[in-house]
């Protein structure tokens, strides 16, 4: 009897510690993407201002790329699992919100990190609604790459109507939402990108000009497109290897916002003489590490001027391809291909399923 006891208990004790678990994704101290999994985490504890969302869909940004290779690790404090980003329901209110979200939300939110899992403790003030009409998978193809676009032509490079931008990576999830934004805005965006698909679809979206970089030299084919002006404006996640083409195809008085080094971080030579002959005005920018207060700010003037475009079909997210959560070793060895354009996005239970916490 007492054996029967002690069983119960056991099993009653081992239920207790299962419902406070989740799947997460998890990856080898070899930084490989062959070495990722799914294994059991704590479901996150709510701190001041937060709410736990049941995760319906995340997704993969360069950043994990270089987080899982150990070369680029979250701000302190915040979740160790990857993922900049989730949509989903609120499931749980944490202590001291004063927002508007309710139990049963569809939202989506931007991270620090801890989106490819089952469940996330997001920001109140970091949180969106999902636009009517939008499926999960869709919605995530929404939060990291909107916002960093937004921040980097507006926040930092303070676009203008009737002026020029040229946006590099034009068929990446930043790069396709920097076209329309600019656009949006009565703004000629030209891009340079890998291939002639990704330039298709970049003009498809609303591109003047699109160069494929791997073709030659960009720099004479922009000045050329902006009848020998040069662009007001660049966004730049390269780096190093574009500085020279760079140069060339930025105006007097233009504005350079670096937010990446995939081509590298260092420029030797005459940088400064040809930065002071042209009056540029250079910004490094990154979103992840930023406060919660500019996080906030940065929500809501995306809201207030774009979110509505989403339920109008004027802006659209563009998702490349959906992978199941167990797959995600798959999803970044694409990512890692660069063929994908627009958004790589990670499912993480059906858009119809309502689990039990």
């Amino acid at each position: 009897m007492l054996t029967e006891v002690i069983g119960i208990v056991c099993a009653c004790l081992t239920c207790l510690v299962e419902s406070k678990m989740m799947n997460a994704v998890q990856f080898g101290s070899d930084g490989a993407a062959s070495s990722m999994r799914i294994g059991k985490v704590p479901i996150p504890e709510l701190r001041d201002h937060e709410v736990l969302i049941r995760v319906y869909a995340t997704a993969i940004n360069r950043a994990d790329i270089l987080q899982r290779k150990g070369r680029y690790a979250p701000p302190p404090g915040e979740s160790e699992i990857l993922g900049l980003e989730a949509v989903g329901t609120v499931e749980t209110i944490g202590p001291n919100c004063v927002s508007r979200w309710s139990v049963g939300d569809r939202v989506m939110t931007l991270l620090a990190g801890g989106g490819n899992a089952e469940y996330v403790s997001g920001h109140e003030d970091l949180l969106m609604p999902i636009p009517a009409g939008l499926t999960f998978t869709k919605a995530a193809a929404i939060p990291e790459v909107w916002l960093t676009a937004f921040q980097l032509l507006h926040t930092v490079g303070k676009i203008q109507a009737e002026e020029s931008v040229l946006i590099h990576a034009g068929g990446s999830g930043v790069g396709t939402a920097a076209v329309q934004l600019a656009s949006l805005v009565g703004a000629t965006p030209i891009v340079t990108a890998g291939s002639e698909t990704k330039i298709s679809k970049a003009k498809e979206l609303g591109a003047a000009e699109g160069f494929n970089y791997k073709e030659g030299d960009f720099g004479p084919s922009v000045l050329q497109a902006t009848k020998g002006k040069g662009v007001d404006l660049i966004l730049d996640c390269v780096g190093e290897s574009f500085y020279d083409q760079n140069m060339q195809s930025i105006k007097t008085d233009g504005r350079w916002v670096l937010y990446g080094l995939l081509g590298g971080g260092n420029v030797n030579g005459d940088m400064l003489a040809k930065m002071l002959r042209k009056r540029i005005s250079i910004t490094g920018t990154t979103l992840r590490a930023r406060s919660i207060q500019y996080k906030g700010d940065l929500v809501r003037n995306f809201t207030d001027a774009a979110l509505h475009h989403f339920d109008s079909g004027k802006l659209k997210p563009i998702v490349d391809k959906v992978f199941p959560l167990e797959n995600i070793s798959d999803a970044h060895k694409y990512m890692e291909s660069n063929a994908n354009t627009g958004k790589i996005v990670i499912e993480v239970r059906p858009e119809d399923v309502k689990d039990e916490l």
